[in-house]
């Protein structure tokens, strides 16, 4: 007899429908399971059947036949054998076959019957509800992650029993309470926070600039001078996540298998700070299944690479792609997926290696060929990428002895959260978020400048030598400014203060 049930995959962060088709017959007791299947679903078969039987039904000692339709797509992970499970079950008659059509089947079973939980439900609970499909059952401890989404029937089951028992009608489930977003949003907080950054008022500027508007940032300073600190009080100030982009951030850590099942979603902008030994694999994603790497998993947050030039040339230079586009492809033997990668990229280094280059107390060690090798790993491009730089000096002892006290984090979110509130309703009817995504059209429309702000941009760029992508960003930094100061306009202040951002790559890599 043939019954017909129904599943998900993944490809990168989108579900695709899967068709689990069960066919048994007279003949000699076998098992084939078909349709480009990776290893762990070939496993399957063990663990369905134990759970079969360990769950007090019987298991077909027959011909089985199992097609995972399409045929010609690669599909990974234990996430069908709880379909796979229910087709055997209504081929047999031991399950309404009507009722086990009307569902989606996600769940990973072990030997004893208990379904368990699975990676990236929540990207495939939207692509199904993209197709219509709006019943769904899954594993329970995967129901927070579910509750955040209106307008489907998502049922949590614990066993394999207990979904017979359910689609035999004799065992009631209620579908997962919806849980309301806004009341999780709140729920974060950073223990870093500046008023305990004592001096560094121009670093703290720059930062508050990032990220109001969305811009990468670059600090170059001696050892000490406190850039690791200020990075960490960074997301301190991030505006909070709308519910859209708390949703695009969750799909990926839900995939990655990262995500903290008892939430259930991402309340608060991620903050990653890979080690400079990661290989670029880490970074960029892949392995074998294409997995996200650091770059999407912080995406719609901060990825922050402390001392920057430590880190491998082929490593640094894989940001080129996804500081200028939002994403990144990951293309393996298997299967090529692109994942989201809109992040905030904060980096700080040495001016040199051993640090004191350029300082006036400490004398520098290093030889200039020394410098230039150091130097030399951070390309023109990859540069030309980064919106601002700054340069963070040695704290002074009289700031550090000082009991005056610093503006807190609160007050500066305040401001922050005041211009990218303007961005959100100035960008409302596209998918962009900040400033720093502007394209093209909205450049030209929302980046006029006077004459006399036009001239100063011009002197600036012809002696600086700056690139096209560099007037643009200028532009996007003074719109920012401009959004904190509640002004409509870009005005000479902003310009100027935006060009200031640009010229200290002038100062180390042209020499």
């Amino acid at each position: 007899m043939l019954s017909i049930t129904k599943s998900f995959g993944l490809s990168g962060i989108e579900g695709y429908e899967v068709r689990v088709e069960t066919d048994i017959n007279a003949g000699l007791p076998g098992y084939d399971i078909v349709g480009l299947v990776g290893t762990a679903i070939k496993e399957s078969k063990e663990r369905v059947r134990s759970a079969i039987k360990n769950s007090g039904l019987d298991y077909p000692i027959n011909k089985i036949t199992v097609n995972l339709a399409p045929a010609d797509t690669k599909k990974e992970g234990p996430v069908y054998d709880l379909a796979i499970a229910v087709g055997l079950l209504a081929a047999t008659k031991q399950v309404d076959i009507k009722k086990s059509k009307e569902y989606v089947f996600l769940g990973e079973l072990s030997l004893d019957g208990t379904v368990r939980k699975i990676n990236g439900v929540l990207p495939i609970l939207i692509s199904a509800k993209q197709k219509g499909l709006n019943n769904i059952i899954i594993p329970a401890d995967n129901q927070n992650e579910a509750s955040y989404l209106s307008g489907l029937n998502v049922y949590a089951v614990s066993s394999l029993s207990e979904v017979v028992k359910f689609l035999n009608g004799e065992y009631v489930i209620e579908p997962v309470k919806f849980n309301d977003y806004n009341e999780k949003v709140n729920n974060f907080e950073n223990p870093y926070n500046f008023k305990n950054v004592k001096g560094q008022n121009n670093a703290k500027r720059a930062l508050e600039i990032a990220a109001a508007g969305g811009h990468n940032l670059l600090m170059v300073g001696p050892p000490g001078s406190g850039k690791t600190l200020l990075a960490k009080c960074f997301p301190s100030i991030l505006p909070k996540l709308t519910f859209e982009e708390a949703l695009e951030v969750t799909k990926i850590h839900s995939v990655a298998g990262v995500l903290d099942g008892s939430v259930g979603i991402i309340c608060a902008r991620p903050f990653r700070s890979p080690h400079h030994t990661a290989t670029t694999i880490a970074l960029t994603g892949g392995g074998r299944t294409a997995k996200p790497g650091e770059i999407s998993l912080a995406h719609n947050g901060v990825l922050f690479l402390d001392e920057l030039p430590e880190y491998s040339r082929q490593s640094i230079e894989t940001l080129r792609q996804p500081l200028e586009d939002a994403v990144i492809n990951v293309a393996r033997l298997e299967s090529t997926v692109e994942y989201p990668a809109n992040f905030t990229l904060i980096a700080s280094m040495n001016p040199c290696p051993c640090g004191n280059y350029g300082n006036k107390e400490k004398e520098c060690k290093c030889t200039p060929q020394q410098i230039h090798k150091y130097l030399a790993k951070l390309s023109g491009p990859l540069m030309d990428r980064i919106d601002m730089h700054i340069e963070v000096d040695n704290v002074k002892y009289a700031d550090l002895q000082s009991e005056s006290l610093e503006e807190s984090s609160e007050s500066v979110k305040t401001r922050v959260d005041s211009a990218r509130q303007i961005q959100l309703e100035r960008f409302k009817q596209s998918k962009n978020y900040s400033n720093s995504k502007m394209n093209d059209v909205q450049l030209k429309k929302y980046c006029k400048l006077d004459e006399e702000s036009q001239d100063v941009l011009k002197l600036a760029f012809e002696s600086y030598g700056l690139s096209a992508r560099a007037y643009s960003r200028i532009l996007k930094v003074a719109r920012t400014i401009a959004d904190l100061d509640g002004k409509p306009n870009i005005e000479l202040e902003h310009i100027m203060e935006a060009i200031s951002y640009r010229t200290l790559d002038k100062k180390y890599w042209n020499n």
